[in-house]
């Protein structure tokens, strides 16, 4: 168990997302099975992965480092997905998840792997509390992503009265864009809670002042607000269509992704400067070494 590396469950991702993609031509009892065993065993290497991490670092695996935390947001989209088809096993949600999950994964490659000392003498309540908010939320925006296109793409095939001959199993609109408004509903409270949780840390546990205009903060700011615009709207619209509801989720949960991540991983790569890894904004605890 102590042997065991990243390379072991993105390689059982990696098979369990193309015995997915044979199921789109042929579903069987057989194939769901395998990618079920691969997606679990995948699963289960991944616990072990992040469990021995945690003991190293002396601290759970959502603090003790940048790349940990991305784990353990690709370790939650994996939890959903295998709750999913445990139930439905006839939905293809594995064709929108996996690949995400491979994608986090191979991310963490490009991301702080070290412990943050300064952590070991932090207030872990409120730190834990700031971390676990931002990956439950930013899990909420991978759903809310993969929600979305689902969603089209079942609108567009039943518009052109597309059979579905190909395998692709998809839930209804109705089902789907319930689901989806939830997601956007508990996405971005948690968010909120993580960035002011993170900015309130930041203040009472650093000497150094606190600069709104940070170009950082400015763009995880627009970031964000751009989600909670959306979540506003749909509080507000009731009767918005849900074709609506899925581009507007989609496009601001895209741009919130691809802000995080990019934060996340050009830090490591030369490509930016006088700041380390962050998760939602530059004075993550998790991320940085000189916050307190």
């Amino acid at each position: 168990m102590a042997n065991v590396t990243v390379f072991c469950f993105l390689a059982s991702y990696s098979v369990a997302l193309v015995v997915e993609l044979l199921r789109l031509q042929k579903q069987s009892p057989t194939r769901f099975l395998g990618g079920y065993a691969f997606a679990a065993a995948g699963f289960l290497a991944h616990t072990l992965f992040l469990w021995n991490q945690g003991r190293a670092s002396e601290l759970p695996p959502l603090l003790s480092s940048s790349r940990d935390w991305t784990l353990v947001l690709a370790w939650l989209v994996v939890g959903f997905y295998l709750f999913v088809i445990t139930f439905d096993r006839q939905v293809s949600i594995g064709v929108f998840l996996l690949p995400l999950v491979l994608a986090l994964v191979a991310a963490s490659y490009f991301v702080v792997s070290t412990p943050n000392d300064a952590l070991l003498t932090a207030r872990h309540g409120w730190t834990m509390l700031h971390a676990a908010s931002l990956a439950i939320g930013m899990a909420g925006v991978l759903a809310g992503i993969v929600l979305s296109l689902m969603y089209l793409l079942q609108h567009r095939r039943l518009r052109h009265k597309y059979s579905g001959a190909d395998g692709l199993r998809l839930p209804s609109l109705e089902r789907l864009s319930r689901i989806n408004w939830w997601s956007v509903m508990v996405s971005v409270p948690l968010l909120t809670l993580g960035m002011g949780s993170g900015l309130v840390l930041k203040m009472i546990g650093s000497a150094e002042s606190l600069s709104l205009a940070d170009p950082v903060i400015v763009v995880n700011g627009i970031s964000w607000l751009s989600l909670t615009g959306v979540f506003g709207w749909m509080l507000l619209t009731p009767r918005a269509t849900g074709k609506q509801v899925a581009w507007r989720t989609l496009l601001a949960c895209a741009f919130l992704l691809l802000t995080v991540v990019s934060l996340l991983v050009l830090p490591q790569i030369g490509l930016e400067s006088g700041h380390g890894g962050v998760v939602l904004h530059d004075d993550c605890l998790i991320c940085r070494g000189d916050t307190l």
